[in-house]
């Protein structure tokens, strides 16, 4: 991912300086394992222990003329080690996919981990403006046209609550991913005892691979680049509402537009949504990694690398840009512009016609016929449409010429925004209790 979109925290997880500390790490779990049980000489363990890791430049170097890797990480690790002959034990009966395959477990968890605090923040931004916005009346829309009235946390609470099962997913699918898999060439513990695999795991605080060939089977990681693309996509869904407040016709909500910051290089009046736009594009680039990720499920036999390079790219660019999205959207919640204000205009422009299912229901219940009761209050709505008289006052025209009573005190009543959301408390008291 480019620099723009990376967060130091989560761009550190996915260096090639960390990912070599990372192998050393296991390499070294694995030889102290092979000389407890004495199968290698108890002395090299500290030479290798106090080994640096080798640079990612030197590496590089190395891997030019050798076009593997591992071999590469191996060769130059043995060079920072002295005596260079204890590294003569490293990478005992391993082959490079329990290496590689073990620390990625290591990067995939650790980036889990810090996608789930960033999931904490925006949960709880959503949560604490949902209960700051329960009686902030707006109305609700469905195919963009006005339906009924609402309040602004109601539509925030189901986005926190989507929030909160995206970070539910995240952390089954940590446990997906945390898998050790130190098995041999093809997974038969052929010149590694098993014992080695159950002890790496504990000391990385992971589990052993139920079974493994050459490769842990991509199912677990494809599921976790699914939750991180269901989240992405749960963010732009906060963006997108934010997107539609923010136009001149709509004018409810707005993002923070701070001192000196500029919408247009033409148009000196533009106050654009910039983040929230910034948000749907990139929760693309989370959306695209599912399915080559996914491909990498089926390999031939034992194994191929035809994941490798795949995963490569988008594992990495999944968690940074998650990371991004996360800190950006949690950031557009705790800063946003609501105007009350002008939610209630919006509320009360279209003249009383988001009223007309109270009034059908009283119709129906004062004894009048569904279909009778329907055609009275369509005609009187497409009348209000067509002529922006108030709904009310269509009504009593449209009643009056069908030979039908109104009881005026009981519309009075019933046509109150705050008559269709008095059932939304229990609502709010799950939300308050969001953590």
């Amino acid at each position: 991912m480019i620099e723009r979109y990376t967060l130091p925290e989560m761009g550190r997880v996915w260096s090639d300086a960390h990912k070599y500390e990372l192998w050393c790490r296991v390499e070294t779990l694995v030889l102290e394992a092979h000389a407890a049980a004495g199968r290698v000489p108890a002395d090299v363990v500290e030479p290798v222990r106090q080994a640096p890791p080798p640079t990612p430049e030197r590496v590089a170097e190395i891997e030019a003329t050798t076009q593997h890797d591992v071999i590469a990480f191996l060769t130059a690790w043995a060079d920072n080690t002295e005596p260079r002959s204890a590294a003569a034990y490293v990478h005992h009966g391993m082959t490079s996919s329990d290496l590689l395959d073990t620390a990625l477990a290591v990067q995939l968890t650790d980036a889990t981990d810090v996608l789930l605090a960033k999931a904490d923040r925006l949960v709880a931004a959503l949560r604490d403006h949902g209960l700051a916005h329960r009686h902030t009346l707006k109305v609700g829309r469905t195919h963009g046209v006005h339906a009924e009235p609402d309040v602004w946390g109601h539509r925030v609470a189901d986005l926190a609550f989507a929030a909160a099962r995206c970070r539910d997913r995240l952390r089954t699918a940590r446990t997906a991913v945390g898998v050790v898999a130190i098995s041999g060439a093809v997974g038969t513990y052929s010149l590694i005892d098993p014992s080695v695999e159950r002890i790496v795991a504990e000391a990385l605080d992971l589990r052993a691979a139920d079974a493994s060939t050459q490769v842990v089977l991509r199912d677990g990681i494809s599921e976790w680049v699914s939750a991180l693309a269901v989240f992405a996509t749960v963010c732009e869904a906060v963006a997108l509402e934010v997107r539609h407040g923010q136009r001149t016709e709509v004018r409810e909500l707005s993002e923070a537009f701070g001192s000196g910051q500029k919408g247009s290089s033409a148009m000196p009046h533009k106050k654009n949504p910039i983040r929230s736009e910034r948000i749907a594009g990139l929760a693309r680039v989370v959306r695209a990694a599912v399915v080559p990720v996914m491909e990498g499920i089926p390999l031939w036999h034992e194994r191929d690398i035809s994941h490798s390079s795949t995963e490569r790219v988008f594992l990495p660019d999944a968690a940074i840009t998650l990371d991004y999205l996360l800190d950006l959207t949690a950031g557009l919640v705790e800063n946003l512009v609501v105007d009350v204000e002008r939610m209630r205009a919006n509320l009360d422009s279209t003249g009383g016609l988001i009223y007309t299912s109270a009034v059908l229901l009283e119709l129906v219940e004062a004894g009048m016929g569904r279909e009778q009761s329907y055609a009275l209050v369509q005609g009187a709505a497409m009348q209000t449409w067509q002529t922006g008289t108030p709904f009310r006052e269509t009504l009593r025209a449209r009643a009056a010429t069908d030979g039908v009573a109104l009881d005026e005190a009981r519309l009075d009543d019933i046509c109150r925004p705050e008559r269709y959301v008095a059932n939304l408390d229990p609502l709010f008291e799950r939300l308050a209790a969001l953590s």
